[in-house]
Order: structure tokens, then sequence, then C-alpha cells
């Protein structure tokens, strides 16, 4: 069983940083992907930010050039810099972490996400 935690949130104000944090453990061979997602109050979920083993981060236009996906391959830590925050960054950020475990079935794991707001 792979289990992933985000920390890190909280209030802070607009122009602001943030940084997130994503932590992977259990039972894994290798993490193929580990991507953020939020949703704010009553909007669907979407992609931020993803990080795959092999390829350049990827983020959406709304968080181009604010955020970054740096990741700790020791601490199975994968980090979400949110920096110039505006309010439309309000929501509940969610990590979520896909790969293979150690019998290489693969795994689909989310985090219970961590609040950000953003406000004066």
């Amino acid at each position: 069983q792979v289990h992933v935690v985000e920390s890190g949130g909280g209030l802070v104000q607009p122009g602001g940083s943030l940084r997130l944090f994503c932590v992977t453990s259990g039972s894994i061979f290798s993490t193929v992907t580990t991507a953020w997602y939020r949703q704010a109050p009553g909007k669907e979920r979407e992609l931020v930010a993803s990080a795959t083993s092999r390829s350049s981060p990827t983020y959406s236009d709304s968080v181009k050039g604010r955020f970054t996906i740096p990741r700790d391959n020791v601490r199975n830590t994968v980090y979400l810099q949110m920096n110039s925050l505006k309010p439309d960054d309000t929501a509940v950020y969610f990590c979520n972490a896909h790969g293979l475990s150690i019998t290489r079935s693969p795994f689909d794991s989310w985090g219970q996400g961590t609040q950000v707001a953003v406000s004066s």
C-alpha cells in the first residue's frame, strides 16, 4: 500500500510565498509521476503541476512562472513552491502519485489535501 501525505498549507497575503510538501511512503518500487492538483469551492479539481521521472515538469497556464515542483528523491518528497500568490490560488491542494509497487502492480494514490488561503 502506498501513502501520500501533504502538508504546508496555510494563510498567506497576496504576493506572498508558500511551500507545500508531498511525502510518499509504503511499498513503492518506482514513482512515475507526482502531481499537484487543487480544488476551489464550487469548482472542479484542476491539475496545477506535475513531475515525472523522465521529463521536465509541466504547469498549468494559471501558475506558470509562479509555481515550481522540485523533488527530493532521497526523502521521497515533492514540493510545490508557490510564489506571487493571488487570491485565485485559494483552494485545497492535493498530491497524487502513481507508479509501480514492489509487487510491480500499479498504484495511484491521493493525499487528504492541504488548505491554502490567499487573503489580505
